[in-house]
């Protein structure tokens, strides 16, 4: 595995009222280095920028360099955005796991979806699982040295063996070593497990969970939490692969055992430690646990408690802000992936109460897929055009964004937002939470058709 040359830091944005701004900054400039210093990411600048003064080597949009001297408070930040958090090169993945989503896509689509990382920094700056399985001698002494915690990592299983064949990978054996490094370290992870029906699970996950909490300690865990989180197979996915979906039956199982054990430590260690991620509880059609079961929502980026949060946003904000009646009368249709047609039920009843408002929730499958449960942030713009045709959509579709691309209004099919609206002859609006949700459904615009 090897990076890519070493490359300026391109600025994006320079934020307003900004010490960045007041010096002349713009989008475009890029930063070559800090007190004689190349940044390798975003982890760099942020480490180099807490002192009092800085010499900056500047690379302007015409292409001039510049030297910027800058004397300001030590916690005090540029205000300056970059294009990418990495300026070195992304550190791609060596695995080849049978249930990566990545090998699971069609051919043909933008390239960015093909990318496999493995990279500690994305791990560290914005919680994004790594398996430790290529990190250099070099990372790791980075990671010791910085202090870089916590880090969230894929373990799936302790067991050397089940842990190779999963990650087919040799290096995947020494993960109970690796977590003794941390330990040693005290740098702290997150884990988790993604649970594959028939390999992993059974006696092979409560030995993991039980492993990983071998290393939680009350004053200091090494291993913060734990999600388990069930396998996401479509129907692109190789076809010698041996995995299995996961079944309502089998969902229950995995609940039925994972809160068994929640109810141990909770009794040890006054938390859970260990959580399941919501899936499970769609899949299972089982009423989610309470908002307290989640304690400070630990692993909500692995999508644990992310709809009871959601839920408990609704009513906070519902409480506040929905009328008796609205006027003119509008009917709107919320499309979601069929996995939360039971839990976001109650709320699409507590809209409709109000006179002149008329929601229809319209829980998808994705054929595109091939999914028989389906969570909403993998519907694409095909299973729209699929699952919508012939239905009364009344005035418009809300269209909740984790469908989309990231700051763009196209789907994982790379159809946009547009293109769906025009085929549909419906305007679409992309909702980002519960107050945009409301904007909508209580605007006094009428919509056209």
């Amino acid at each position: 595995m090897s990076q890519t040359t070493l490359s300026p830091a391109k600025i994006s944005h320079v934020l307003p009222d900004s010490l960045a701004k007041e010096i002349g900054f713009e989008a475009g400039d890029a930063i070559i280095s800090i007190n004689g210093t190349p940044l390798r990411d975003l982890i760099d600048y942020q480490f180099l920028c807490a002192d009092e003064v800085l010499e900056l080597e500047v690379l302007d949009t015409k292409g001039k360099k510049h030297q910027v001297e800058i004397e300001k408070e030590y916690d005090q930040d540029l205000g300056l955005e970059f294009e990418t958090a990495l300026f070195d090169g992304l550190i791609q993945c060596n695995n080849r796991c049978p249930f990566c989503f990545i090998d699971q896509q069609p051919p043909g689509k933008r390239k960015t979806l093909y990318f496999k990382d493995d990279d500690y920094r994305l791990s560290f700056l914005y919680g994004s699982y790594l398996t430790l399985t290529n990190l250099t001698e070099n990372q790791w002494r980075r990671i010791e040295q910085m202090r870089l915690s916590p880090l969230y990592v894929s373990v799936h299983a302790t067991e050397p063996d089940l842990r190779i064949r999963l990650l087919k990978n040799s290096r995947a054996g020494l993960i109970l070593e690796q977590l003794k490094w941390f330990q040693t370290r005290e740098l702290q992870i997150h884990a988790q497990i993604v649970v594959c029906p028939g390999i992993n699970d059974g006696q092979h996950l409560e030995k993991t969970i039980l492993d990983l909490v071998s290393f939680y300690q009350e004053d200091w865990p090494t291993v913060a939490s734990i999600a388990v989180v069930p396998v996401g197979l479509t129907r692109f996915r190789p076809t010698d692969d041996p995995l299995i979906p996961v079944t309502p039956q089998k969902a229950l199982e995995v609940i039925t055992q994972v809160q068994t054990l929640q109810k141990r430590f909770y009794q040890q260690y006054q938390t859970n430690v260990v959580w399941l991620a919501d899936e499970w509880f769609l899949i299972a059609r089982k009423e989610l646990p309470l908002e307290a079961d989640y304690e400070d929502y630990p692993q909500i980026g692995n999508g644990v408690g992310s709809i009871r949060q959601f839920i408990k946003e609704f009513q906070r904000v519902a409480k506040k802000r929905l009328p008796e009646s609205i006027t003119p009368a509008r009917h709107l249709s919320w499309v979601v992936g069929n996995a939360v047609e039971y839990a976001f039920e109650p709320l699409v009843k507590q809209l409709n109460q109000v006179a002149g408002l008329k929601i229809e929730l319209l829980p998808l499958k994705s054929q595109y897929w091939g999914q028989e449960i389906t969570v909403t942030g993998l519907l694409t713009g095909s299973d729209l055009l699929t699952g919508l045709v012939g239905k009364n959509l009344g005035q418009a579709i809300l269209l909740p964004t984790v469908m989309l691309k990231h700051d763009e209004e196209r789907f994982l099919d790379d159809l946009t937002v547009e293109e769906v609206s025009q085929k549909l002859n419906m305007p679409i609006y992309p909702v980002n939470g519960v107050e945009e949700l409301l904007d909508i459904c209580l605007l006094k615009t009428i919509y056209k058709n």
